[in-house]
């Protein structure tokens, strides 16, 4: 049973009240990843799925095996990383940190960012948090749906419009000596 106060605390007024949804393992929307990353995104808490005070979106990353994120940075969003299995790095501003399960990675906006999977034979994978969203409708329109009982389709090309995808979504423009769809 939800509680609606603390103890010690007056309920809140029932208008007050924010939305209440719980997803099981298989629930929220699955993209597979094109290249470099190679993986799968789950979009679990985004505003199109729940009304938010303040718009933010969460889900999880797996990256295959010898794939990676590549740079990037996103100019007014904070994004949280917190490692659930795997072994990486992360390079974030030009230093490296070892991405271990349980470790957490905090960058803050226009931080220029990547995650890489060093592994040979196993997923990296990741809860992220971003605020505010627009990561969710990247990875949309970048991905394919994951659909129960169908083959990996990775590898698979970025789309030509990477880049316009990109802008209109939670991305800064790339340096102009990175400006490939890679």
């Amino acid at each position: 049973m939800l509680k609606n106060s603390l103890p010690g605390h007056a309920p809140a007024p029932a208008e007050n009240l924010g939305q209440v949804m719980v997803l099981g393992p298989n629930e929220g929307k699955t993209f597979w990843q094109p290249t470099p990353a190679n993986g799968q995104i789950s979009v679990k808490i985004a505003p199109a799925f729940v009304d938010l005070q303040t718009p933010f979106s969460l889900g999880t990353q797996t990256v295959a095996p010898n794939s990676y994120v590549r740079e990037h940075s996103h100019p007014e969003h904070d994004e949280v990383i917190h490692v659930i299995s795997g072994h990486g790095r992360a390079v974030v501003e030009g230093q490296e940190y070892e991405m271990l399960p349980d470790t957490t990675i905090f960058v803050g906006r226009n931080r220029r960012h990547m995650f890489i999977n060093t592994q040979q034979d196993t997923d990296l994978h990741w809860v992220w948090f971003i605020q505010p969203n627009g990561l969710e409708d990247f990875f949309e329109q970048v991905g394919r749906p994951v659909e129960i009982g169908q083959p990996d389709p990775t590898p698979f090309p970025r789309p030509d419009d990477v880049l316009e995808i990109e802008r209109r979504t939670a991305f800064a423009p790339q340096p102009a000596d990175q400006r490939s769809p890679d």
